[in-house]
């Protein structure tokens, strides 16, 4: 494409200079239609070109100035803790927090971080220490890893909604922390997870419930040894001077934060979010969506992952955006928090924007500042409904990972696409891929040479990102664990010896090198020799049913080949319509995607980042003796869906029912 896109501006300029100097005697016409047939065979070029080429300079314009930003950066070899520290002493009366209702200066932030420094340091803690640290959305937490990270201590963010297994997992195996810093009021939570903390420094931070020992019931599990070793974090900061008793250096390379993923499937990873990274991140916010110095930025996402933690914290720390941090998200407050501190760019991710566009119509839906929002997840189903009902002038939906490196992000407001890939510019400026793979296992398709086969517009593909060390916005950082680190990356991918990150998810490009969600891995299935997507099954689903929570996934039938499909319904008022809903199927989806069983829900769990969850789900399967909830069957469009009794899952798996 780079090529003929050459040929034609070659093409452009030499008829430019002909008709500029006059160098040859023939009549106009007569060269206008020597250049008929050119333009014929280079009208699709010439097409993206007018489409795509604005779009495209756009995007490689902002690209290069947040390379050129990096670098400078790098080479003053600066980190998180310096560029903070430097903002703060030029500006310490500038708001960096509102938390509610209160302002959170620079100079606040910086006094409280000085005396988590000081705390840790006088208890011996050094650079390539960990500190898992769970409490809920706070500025407080800010506060906490940016101390800890002066002294070059690593803080793993453990997210708050974890208990016994995972949160041991978290604690403990994952990260290889020294100390666990976590709410008063999650004491509880330590104390049922004994071998997990049993060698780390325990400290309970903030008003709460603390359960004393010997006051906690015997059968809820708690060890009551774990409570007595607990310290108050309060009463150290409270001692520890707010002006820095050393001097530190951070460095651009070190780690700064471990942050895990999800766990939408398997339990969560940590994964390495050094300093490089997250100024990388900061400064491409700063420049894509964009954000300006006048900004005021609403967060109302969870601080122990990325799009809170760092694209939510980034701009204020470094650049000195001010920001709303929310402790919890709401639905019903959301335009009224913004309203509230004149956000003028507000962020989402997950289903937060079905859910907000659930609530009854409010006196604040429009009566905001806020112009534009960016996120991951707001459906095409509900896109254009929800920028016009709340009177948003841009949406900067982007697909990004927390540990990958393979990121991009819509520009331009195009409904569903979450990002592009340059058309008219080589690979190597943005180097972000579509390749072939296979539908079961997402494995890359190699050709002869054994190299990687990229996609053409209209096929899907596995996204992946070049990897290419010592570049920031290249670099592979992996998580704590290097076997999980090494399954994530692609070898000899488009020539012998080069790698790339392997996300796990499909997406497909369309002719101007929009990016559309297709299926994540796992969300994918094979039944009657076809593939189905689930994400597309759960927005007809959620569509018809009215906005409600769906997952689908297939489910092993004994003798059967592939998977049967599956959907988890939430009925919280009674009003799903099971007739309607299966008659509705019939004329929005081919027979091989209609759901074969159905499970009606009272609600469906979500991650940390409000997506939902299905892995419990899928293993439970559709046996009425082990499933507690109301499940039915639908085995040809005209039956409908009927209860799934014992005796008729009996025939179902004994193949007396076929399917």
């Amino acid at each position: 494409m780079g090529g003929r896109l050459l040929a034609v501006s070659f093409f452009v300029l030499t008829l430019a200079l002909v008709y500029s100097v006059g160098f040859f005697k023939f009549p106009r016409a007569f060269t206008l239609l020597l250049t008929v047939p050119l333009v014929i065979g280079f009208r699709h070029t010439l097409y993206l070109a007018y489409r795509t080429l604005p779009r495209d300079s756009r995007f490689v314009y902002n690209y290069v100035k947040v390379l050129l930003h990096g670098q400078r950066w790098k080479r003053k070899d600066a980190s998180v803790v310096s560029i903070f520290e430097a903002k703060a002493r030029r500006h310490p009366q500038d708001t960096c927090f509102f938390f509610e209702g209160k302002k959170w200066t620079f100079q606040e932030v910086l006094q409280l971080s000085n005396q988590v420094t000081n705390a840790f340091a006088a208890r011996g803690y050094q650079k390539g220490d960990v500190v898992a640290l769970m409490l809920a959305n706070c500025p407080q937490l800010v506060c906490m890893w940016i101390g800890l990270a002066r002294l070059g201590v690593t803080s793993a963010l453990v997210n708050p909604n974890l208990r016994r297994n995972p949160l041991a997992h978290s604690v403990n195996a994952t990260c290889g922390a020294r100390a666990f810093v976590f709410h008063s009021s999650f004491s509880k939570a330590a104390a049922q997870i004994p071998e997990a903390v049993a060698n780390l420094d325990l400290f309970s931070y903030g008003d709460g419930d603390f359960i004393k020992p010997g006051t906690s019931e015997s059968d809820e599990g708690i060890d009551d040894s774990v409570l007595a070793r607990i310290s108050s974090l309060d009463e150290l900061l409270e001692k520890a001077s707010s002006d820095l008793e050393n001097k530190y250096k951070t460095s651009y390379s070190d780690p700064l934060l471990y942050i895990y993923t999800s766990g939408t499937t398997g339990l969560p990873k940590a994964a390495v979010v050094p300093n490089s990274r997250y100024l990388f991140v900061t400064i491409a916010s700063m420049y894509y969506f964009p954000i300006k110095r006048n900004d005021i930025l609403y967060n109302p996402l969870p601080l122990f992952h990325s799009a809170g933690g760092v694209i939510g914290t980034g701009p204020a720390l470094l650049f000195g955006i001010p920001t709303v941090i929310r402790r919890n998200f709401s639905a019903s407050s959301y335009w009224e928090d913004c309203a509230k501190y004149k956000c003028t760019v507000a962020q989402y991710i997950g289903e937060m924007c079905r859910y907000v566009l659930a609530t009854p119509p409010g006196p604040y839906d429009k009566v905001h500042n806020v112009h534009t929002i960016v996120g991951n997840g707001l459906r095409a189903a509900i896109w254009t409904k929800f920028v016009e009902r709340f009177n948003i002038t841009n949406v900067r939906e982007l697909y990004a990972s927390t540990e990958g490196n393979a990121n991009t992000i819509n520009m331009d407001n195009t409904v569903g696409a979450v990002g592009f890939l340059p058309r008219l510019f080589p690979s190597s400026i943005y180097p972000v891929d579509l390749v072939r793979v296979d539908p079961e296992t997402v494995e890359p398709i190699r050709n002869e040479k054994g190299l990687c086969i990229r996609c053409s517009p209209g096929e899907p593909g596995l996204f992946i990102g070049k990897i290419r060390k010592g570049v920031p916005t290249r670099e592979f950082h992996g998580y704590v664990d290097k076997e999980a680190s090494n399954k994530k990356v692609i070898c000899n991918v488009f020539s012998k010896g080069d790698s790339a990150f392997h996300t796990g998810d499909i997406l497909v490009m369309d002719d101007l090198g929009y990016l559309y969600f297709k299926d994540r891995k796992g969300d994918t299935f094979r039944w009657k020799g076809e593939n189905v997507s689930t994400t597309e099954v759960e927005s007809v689903i959620s569509k018809i049913a009215g906005m409600v929570d769906v997952i689908v996934y297939g489910v092993e039938v004994p003798g059967t080949e592939g998977r049967a499909g599956m959907a988890a319904i939430v009925n919280q008022h009674s009003s799903l319509d099971l007739v309607g809903l299966a008659r509705k199927l019939v004329d929005h989806l081919p027979a091989y995607a209609r759901p074969m069983f159905v499970r009606v829900v009272p609600q469906i769990d979500l991650t940390g980042t409000f997506k939902l969850k299905k892995t419990d789900l899928q293993q439970e399967g559709f046996n009425p003796t082990v499933v507690k909830d109301q499940l039915y069957f639908c085995n040809k469009a005209g039956e409908g869906y009927k209860p799934l009794t014992p005796q008729l899952y009996q025939d179902i798996i004994t193949g007396a029912m076929r399917l």
